[in-house]
């Protein structure tokens, strides 16, 4: 019997929810709806340096208000940190993580490689990082297709914890997925690099890796995509006309105008099809620009 759908939206408390993080709730929300899954937000703080608590209550306020609300307790990563820990200790016990002290500079310099393999003084500040010998993965998305990931060159050897002690994004996600049994995961296409170490990970641990499928990205006639680092202004709780546009970039051209917010989500959730989305990113609409504006 197979396990049960089980999703999430895990989203980082580094500023207020934007289009671009409300088009992946929302999708990943349709995609559990559509298989009668479970769905859950779990707020990634893991970064003690960028996240902020006053954007936690507001992220959940306007996915609230958007009628996306998690159906299980919400988890925060920065309550987990005994929990990564313990994952890491595994991994260097068994020869599969080493510390290190080099730069993103001094990487640069060297093409990449750590000098000596990293022979560092452990009594200075150090981060850990994966020893990924054999990492080549074939991965088969949903929407992007066949992806291939080589992760075993040195450049490629993902950090687990840094230096400043803050436990990273990689090892993080892997442990929470896998303890909170997600079996499926909708995220953007700017992810889709790092599922190659998230599948070294996996098979470290001896677990199976979920369903990862990655959308593609809206972008600003720059071609960057719509985030904080470009100062995409928070979006407005509640309001219909936002939720349409979002179910227009997810490719429902004719979503019921004069439906309500409950009703767009259950129409949506009938005619969800993921595998007819663009691999190619989305420009924004200039008639949309202000909404991230």
């Amino acid at each position: 019997m197979p396990n049960a759908y089980r999703g999430r939206f895990a989203p980082s408390p580094t500023g207020p929810l934007h289009f671009g993080s409300l088009l992946s709730a929302v999708a990943s929300y349709l995609d559990a709806r559509q298989q009668q899954g479970t769905w859950l937000i779990r707020l990634e703080d893991v970064d003690g340096t960028r996240c902020q608590d006053s954007f936690q209550q507001a992220i959940l306020d306007t996915l609230a208000s958007y009628h996306l609300i998690s159906d299980e307790d919400i988890v925060r990563q920065s309550d987990r940190q005994s929990l990564y820990q313990h994952f890491l200790e595994q991994l260097i016990t068994s020869n599969l993580a080493y510390p290190c002290q080099c730069t993103r500079a001094s990487l640069k310099a060297n093409s990449g490689l750590h000098p000596n393999q990293c022979q560092c003084d452990m009594n200075h500040p150090h981060s850990w990082r994966a020893f990924c010998e054999v990492g080549r993965y074939e991965y088969c998305d949903p929407i992007q297709g066949k992806q291939y990931f080589d992760i075993s060159q040195p450049s490629n050897h993902p950090v687990l914890k840094r230096k400043d002690g803050y436990f990273s994004y990689q090892l993080a996600v892997v442990v929470d997925d896998h303890l909170q049994r997600i079996s499926h995961i909708v995220r953007g296409a700017d992810l889709l690099d790092t599922t190659g170490q998230q599948l070294w990970l996996y098979q470290q641990f001896g677990w199976q890796a979920p369903v990862m499928m990655h959308l593609p990205l809206i972008v600003n006639e720059f071609g960057d995509k719509i985030s904080k680092q470009n100062h995409a202004k928070a979006i407005p709780n509640g309001e219909r006309q936002v939720l349409l546009r979002v179910l227009y970039y997810l490719g429902f051209k004719d979503a019921p105008r004069d439906y309500s917010l409950l009703q767009l989500l259950s129409w949506a959730t009938e005619h969800w099809q993921p595998t007819q989305l663009s691999q190619a990113n989305l420009a924004l609409l200039d008639t949309d620009q202000h909404l991230i504006q």
